[in-house]
């Protein structure tokens, strides 16, 4: 019996239905049966109660659900202690500078690993356990997180320089609503796909990097979003927006433990 496979099962039950933690998970929803019902062939016993509308637990699924949290609660600690290793997720890497300094500066004995995330994921793989906190940015689907918002930054179209609006002090997404945006796949996070697509349904080609949009504005003309005060170079502009709200940079985290609160201490005061 996996760790992670018991992560699996706390996942479905606590959203109490498949489709809804195998998003949550970040995985499609098949494997995530299959690991389920190995588990209940392993325990000899039934573990979920099944229907269409979702799952509900047996009192062996009750017992292992509080076993199984109690669990990877000390397997987290354990990890801790053993280690003193931070995971971190990083999707705003102007902020991490300052940051990285402080924490290093208190706590030059921790070893940190980093996990670049891309645009698929805003929080750069914490429901999945891959990080131990994100410093990302939003607005994102926070159920079942901790957040801290460090700044708010105001956002702008990204557009060719050489595009009748890239001359514009500021724009409306109402200016931009007959060209194609750029995508994110299907099962990112609605909020954040929502956000990026200025609040409305758009049609584009799908990216899942930075510089993927990049180069899709510079190749095919689509329209993205970006926070002011990006660098893209002199063949690209970014224009303010003037109706959409800030993005804000957060740090996300689901266990408060003491490398994840000295990482907030240090991202707090620097």
């Amino acid at each position: 019996m996996e760790l992670r496979t018991l992560r699996y099962f706390v996942a479905v039950a606590e959203e109490r239905h498949f489709g809804r933690a195998a998003k949550r998970l970040h995985m499609s929803q098949p494997p995530l049966s299959r690991a389920i019902k190995q588990l209940e062939t392993d325990l000899g016993t039934t573990l979920l109660h099944r229907s269409p509308a979702g799952v509900t637990l047996t009192e062996s699924g009750h017992t292992l659900l509080d076993e199984a949290k109690a669990l990877l609660d000390q397997a987290d600690r354990i990890k801790a202690k053993l280690h003193k290793t931070i995971t971190i997720g990083i999707l705003d890497d102007r902020t991490a500078t300052t940051i990285a300094k402080a924490f290093r500066e208190k706590h030059p004995d921790v070893e940190i690993l980093i996990r670049e995330a891309d645009l698929t994921d805003p929080t750069c793989g914490l429901r999945t356990n891959q990080v131990d906190i994100a410093l990302t940015r939003g607005p994102f689907d926070t159920t079942g997180l901790k957040t801290l918002v460090l700044k708010e930054d105001p956002v702008g179209a990204v557009l060719r320089a050489d595009d009748p609006l890239a001359t514009r002090t500021s724009l409306t997404t109402a200016d931009l609503d007959d060209r194609t945006w750029f995508q994110f796949p299907e099962g990112t996070d609605e909020i954040w796909r929502s956000f990026w697509n200025g609040g409305k349904p758009r049609q584009g080609p799908t990216v899942r990097a930075v510089q993927e949009c990049v180069q899709s504005v510079l190749w095919n003309g689509t329209v993205g979003l970006a926070p002011l005060g990006h660098d893209l170079g002199p063949d690209l502009a970014v224009v303010p927006i003037d109706d959409l709200p800030p993005s804000p940079v957060v740090l996300a985290w689901t266990k408060t433990d003491p490398l994840t609160r000295a990482f907030i201490e240090a991202a707090t005061s620097s």
